[in-house]
């Protein structure tokens, strides 16, 4: 592990914490088995898809550069501690989801050291991704919502009673019964 990429992490997030080391981890890992360095990657070069929302997302953005932004870093939320790394020059992926093991045991500070420190194989399930690479992120053109008049990117805008209107706007229909 390094020291000093991994102080950065915490000043990027704000604390040290076990999700925190989950993502330094699975950026780590991803880097090792993608073949790709840890530091800040290209445009979209890396892409993650995320399965959950928490801490450890961080370090994937300041690790290998996956942002909302620039739509390398994707979000399928799931609840589980998942994470799915593609590298868009070879086509390769994997997919990193936690393992169940016995995190009671441990105090904070020592669960956050066991994750750093242990091999990733006891800390992760390494497999193969579930899906494939997403294509790179495109530009589309914004609509007028005919409702509240707020602009809205076009594939977002419904049809409703002849007007285009936005998805706060649209009056969803749906009628089956589970």
């Amino acid at each position: 592990m390094d020291e000093k990429l991994w102080g950065e992490c915490i000043k990027f997030h704000g604390h040290a914490c076990p999700g925190l080391a989950f993502g330094y981890k699975a950026s780590a890992t991803a880097a090792e088995i993608l073949g790709i360095p840890l530091e800040k990657a290209g445009d979209e070069e890396i892409v993650c898809i995320s399965e959950n929302d928490a801490c450890g997302v961080d370090c994937i953005q300041y690790l290998l550069s996956c942002t909302i932004g620039k739509g390398n870093l994707l979000f399928r939320i799931t609840g589980k501690p998942a994470y799915t790394f593609f590298r868009r020059d070879s086509g390769k992926g994997i997919r990193l989801i936690v393992k169940n093991f016995d995190k009671e045991s441990y105090s904070r500070e020592e669960l956050i050291q066991h994750i750093l420190d242990s091999p990733a194989e006891d800390i992760f399930e390494i497999s193969e991704p579930r899906s494939e690479m997403p294509e790179k992120a495109r530009m589309f053109q914004s609509a007028v919502c005919e409702c509240c008049g707020e602009a809205a990117r076009e594939d977002k805008i419904r049809l409703q009673d002849g007007k285009k209107v936005c998805l706060d706007c649209f009056e969803s229909y749906e009628r089956f019964f589970l």
